[in-house]
């Protein structure tokens, strides 16, 4: 076989953050390679660069053998490569067809668009995956009336109608069902033997061994291993992903083991909680644990976060000590004394153009009247700030001149303020430094102690592990396995969320 693409060496950072520092990858026709790591390995990071998304900042990609470097998009597919990505870039208010074909409509010799062919183009693609849809799809469909399955599939076909050489599925079958897998995998085999080379990116142990032929493993933004699938065993490929000598240096010092967390009262339960993405997820949390939600990106944490917090409407029952409750607001959950902290302080957390005083006190103004008694609000801002060692030059300063970590204080300290009894945490430290992560482990112990309820997610695998008092690790939107105790360790972890057998998760 021909090597198509190799990556070598590839360097990105944002920033301080070095997400890839020796990324190295070979591709070759009529080859699949899975490219697999942990959460914040650099796959993702990898896959952009290879498909113009993002720049490297070192190294090189050589295509055929002839070193290229891809501004955008645009430029990596005109050179014959197309990803489908799980984030998806169809436009919702526009059909099927017009998604599949924008920019690239076939014309009529008038330079008017061919709508007769791009319905016999569209209606050929669909065929590709007829049978496995729940509905039949035509052309004119718009895309906003497609499930998640469906919406999925689209974004495979409109990848595929470029005719690449090179294709990257990134996560690509995470909304499929197995049908759809099933018909995608018949479909890739088909695509080897035309001479394609895929790059097959997922999170499941079964489709890794499964469909690929060759591995290639990431681990903290560097290839560790790689080889032919076959000659490899799902341990040794999640040894390679984790860190042998991992030392977790904030984890808490009074973790409460399985015995103990059994003899606290049950603060929250949720049962038979089902959305778009949640399948009927069962769960208990007590007065004082620190719950971790592990897995994988994208399968389903945030979902029950939200839900939970009366962001998202599903189906299911929720109790808090003994009641039923169904938030249908956030403000109902804020008034029963639960909190939510964004990682995407930008757009979910603070307002930018505001003050810190403002931001620290956004859900509590009520408290301070009507007009406002500023200088209590004032006083309430400074002992909020104290407490949590917030770094600044004044409370009327916009909170867009805090450093990452200081503004991610005041997107905690606004809650602190209305002594919450259930925090929801959705990966609260990504993109905060190692100093203020240290201070923040630290509030996260004392909140456990004076009894608050935490449930924590996180994108930072080490940071489950080294915190949690038990992780729930998550997998296609349902409770996958819960660690307990000794079982608690990365490795298991990993294994878990990677979907491995449960001999190789317990070993």
């Amino acid at each position: 076989m021909t090597v198509l693409l190799s990556a070598q060496n590839i360097v990105k950072r944002y920033g301080g953050v070095i997400a890839l520092s020796d990324g190295n990858l070979e591709v070759s026709s009529g080859e699949v390679v899975a490219l697999v790591g942990a959460n914040g390995s650099g796959k993702s990071t990898l896959s952009k660069i290879i498909n113009g998304v993002v720049v490297l900042d070192g190294g090189q990609l050589l295509l055929d053998g002839v070193p290229v470097q891809f501004p955008s998009p645009q430029a990596a597919r005109k050179m014959g490569i197309a990803t489908v990505f799980q984030e998806l870039s169809l436009i919702p208010q526009m059909s099927i067809a017009e998604n599949i074909w924008l920019t690239r409509e076939p014309l009529h010799p008038t330079g008017t668009v061919d709508q007769k062919e791009v319905t016999e183009r569209t209606k050929r693609l669909l065929k590709l995956f007829e049978g496995t849809f729940k509905t039949e799809l035509t052309p004119d469909v718009s895309v906003s009336s497609l499930q998640p399955d469906e919406k999925q599939i689209i974004e495979i076909l409109k990848a595929i109608s470029v005719d690449p050489r090179i294709l990257i599925l990134d996560e690509a079958t995470a909304s499929l069902d197995s049908r759809q897998v099933s018909r995608l995998f018949e479909l890739v085999a088909t695509w080897k033997l035309s001479g394609k080379a895929i790059i097959f990116v997922s999170h499941r142990m079964e489709e890794i061994f499964r469909i690929a032929d060759t591995y290639s493993v990431l681990r903290n933004g560097k290839t560790v291993g790689s080889g032919k699938i076959k000659e490899v065993t799902e341990k040794e490929l999640v040894n390679l992903m984790i860190e042998k000598a991992s030392v977790f240096t904030h984890a808490r010092q009074n973790r409460a083991g399985a015995k103990e967390l059994a003899q606290k009262p049950v603060y929250l339960t949720v049962n038979a909680l089902a959305t778009d993405v949640l399948r009927g997820v069962n769960l208990q949390v007590r007065r004082g644990e620190l719950l971790g939600l592990g897995g994988l990106m994208g399968q389903g944490q945030r979902e029950l976060l939200r839900s939970i917090f009366g962001y998202i409407h599903y189906h299911g029952t929720i109790n808090i000590l003994g009641k039923d409750v169904h938030y249908r607001h956030p403000a109902d959950a804020i008034k029963d004394r639960t909190a939510f902290v964004p990682g995407d302080r930008g757009k979910e957390g603070l307002l930018y153009i505001r003050s810190i005083l403002e931001n620290i006190l956004l859900p509590s103004w009520k408290e301070f009247g009507v007009p406002t008694r500023m200088k209590k609000a004032h006083e309430v801002a400074v002992g909020v700030g104290e407490s949590l060692n917030l770094k600044m030059a004044g409370l009327d300063e916009p909170v867009s001149s805090l450093s990452g970590g200081n503004a991610q204080k005041v997107v905690i300290g606004k809650w602190l303020k209305r002594k919450p009894q259930l925090l929801l945490l959705d990966d609260p430290t990504k993109g905060v430094d190692v100093g203020t992560k240290a201070e923040f482990y630290k509030l996260l112990a004392n909140l456990c102690d004076e009894g608050k309820t935490i449930i924590f997610y996180s994108s930072d695998d080490e940071e489950l592990v080294g915190l949690c008092d038990r992780i729930l690790v998550m997998h296609d939107g349902n409770i996958r396995t819960e660690l307990v105790d000794r079982m608690i360790t990365k490795r298991n972890l990993v294994a878990a969320s990677l979907g491995a057998s449960e001999e190789e998760q317990h070993e």
